[in-house]
């Protein structure tokens, strides 16, 4: 219960970021196409709708059926994600959005990285000690709680991979450019 109390609402909110960031590339694989083949990567464009579909499930799977395995898949994601985002860090690539959040121009950046790798952290946590019970049936003061700091986790991590990058001097300049 102790593992849940502070790594829970940071697994659910990797889990619900998995499905809000993986609809959009399910819908329209293009963003992220180009920001792999930034890297060097040449994917198809169905293998990158098939895994935003992986993604969504996998995401849909930890809220709904919070346990091992589907704490590990966010785990592994997640920390795919943070090995994607430093791999872009050092190769100068990806200049403007993955697709996962909008189209926004997201470029990557430490702060990115370093959530992602948080939330990898919070749900590895949660597959080595998994609840003993879904996380809705802490009875009401416990699952507000919890849906409270899990709303809060999201919508900082948010802020922090798609927000914060559009601030900088340099993201500003290219948008009066327009």
């Amino acid at each position: 219960m102790f593992v849940w109390a502070w790594a829970g609402p940071a697994f659910l909110a990797a889990g619900a970021l998995l499905v809000l960031a993986g609809l959009p590339k399910v819908l329209d694989p293009g963003d992220l196409v180009r920001a792999l083949r930034s890297v060097g990567a040449r994917v198809p464009p169905f293998v990158v709708r098939g895994f935003a579909a992986a993604e969504v499930v996998a995401g849909a799977a930890a809220l709904v059926l919070p346990g091992r395995w589907s704490a590990l898949a966010v785990a592994l994601l997640h920390a795919g994600f943070t090995g994607f985002v430093l791999l872009a860090l050092a190769k100068g690539g990806v200049l403007a959005s993955c697709g996962c959040f909008g189209r926004a121009d997201t470029p990557p950046t430490r702060s990115h990285a370093l959530v992602t790798g948080l939330l990898a952290l919070a749900a590895l946590a949660v597959a080595v000690a998994p609840p003993a019970a879904p996380w809705w049936s802490a009875g009401i003061g416990g699952l507000a709680v919890t849906v409270v700091l899990a709303v809060l986790v999201g919508f900082l991590a948010w802020q922090v991979i798609a927000v914060l990058p559009t601030t900088t001097a340099a993201a500003i300049r290219s948008t009066r450019k327009a």
